[in-house]
């Protein structure tokens, strides 16, 4: 059984910061790949950030240099940093879980969370 409880959400000014979490109760945290993405209101889902079993990361180009991946594997625990948050930031943000490697490379995920919203304000 797989689950991903996503915090963090809240609602900020453009510049500020938030930090996401995504508790994952599944087995082997270390051996999945790991990732976020989000949907804003009339727009499909957008792949965000992953982080593989590797440790290695991707970002969308709409968010390099401002949102950082990272993970606690001890705690099976997930992060999204943002930072210099845009309003076109504004969206529901997911955490999601895969373990096929090659689904990951292309930002496909078998299990997501609920999703926590995050809503910048200019």
């Amino acid at each position: 059984q797989v689950q991903l409880v996503e915090s963090g959400g809240g609602s900020v000014q453009a510049g500020g910061s938030l930090r996401l979490s995504c508790a994952a109760s599944l087995y082997g945290y270390s051996t999945w790949c790991m990732g976020w993405s989000r949907q804003a209101p009339g727009k499909e889902r957008e792949r965000v950030a992953t982080i593989d079993i590797g440790g290695s990361t991707y970002y969308a180009d709409s968010v390099k240099g401002r949102f950082t991946i990272s993970q606690d594997n001890a705690k099976n625990t997930l992060y999204l940093q943002m930072n210099s948050l845009k309003p076109e930031d504004t969206a529901m943000y997911y955490c999601a879980a895969e373990r096929q490697i090659s689904r990951c490379g292309r930002g496909e995920y078998s299990y997501w969370g609920q999703g926590t919203q995050v809503t910048v304000s200019s």
